[in-house]
């Protein structure tokens, strides 16, 4: 596995060829940039959505040259204070061409939800997403190791087919 700074990752956004997939299992995480946009939306206050401006422009872009950006959150049930956040702020990912799924934890039973958070890109290349103890990302672990990268695939085709697209599970 190679560790991957920041900047190195980020880069990944721009050069993959066809498919980004991110699987999200953490139920909080704790990002310098949504502190204040999610203690707004504790408060009952409005939130501009500035802060997510980079990321929506980065998937329009990608999106808008026939590539995907898949992302599926396994969320705990009752949702989280964290979870109703998301839910209520991804409609702007949505828009901006990302696909989104949610699976509750309940759902995942019997599936192959492990522990660890990654972005498959191009089904070739499997990049762990690590964290501080405090939940805070620490940085990127890349392998293209193809036992790794098959048994991501099969966790993303498994959970996918089980996740509720955004839309329809915002409505239910």
């Amino acid at each position: 596995m190679l560790l991957l700074p920041a900047d190195a990752f980020h880069a990944m956004f721009r050069s993959f060829e066809r498919t980004a997939f991110h699987l999200e299992v953490r139920d909080f995480y704790r990002t310098p940039e949504e502190a204040v946009p999610f203690q707004r939306f504790l408060d009952g206050e409005p939130d501009d959505s500035a802060w997510q401006r980079p990321w929506l422009d980065t998937v329009r872009e990608v999106t808008e040259t026939g590539r995907s950006v898949r992302r599926l959150r396994v969320v705990p049930v009752p949702h989280a204070d964290y979870t109703r956040w998301l839910l209520n702020i991804s409609g702007f990912n949505v828009e901006a061409g990302e696909e989104i799924r949610w699976l509750p934890r309940p759902a995942a039973d019997g599936l192959p939800v492990g522990d660890d958070d990654f972005w498959l890109f191009d089904d070739r290349r499997v990049v762990f997403t690590l964290f501080e103890p405090d939940g805070t990302n620490a940085c990127g672990a890349a392998t293209e190791d193809p036992a790794i990268v098959r048994h991501c695939v099969r966790t993303r085709t498994a959970l996918w087919a089980a996740g509720v697209p955004h839309d329809d599970y915002v409505k239910g």
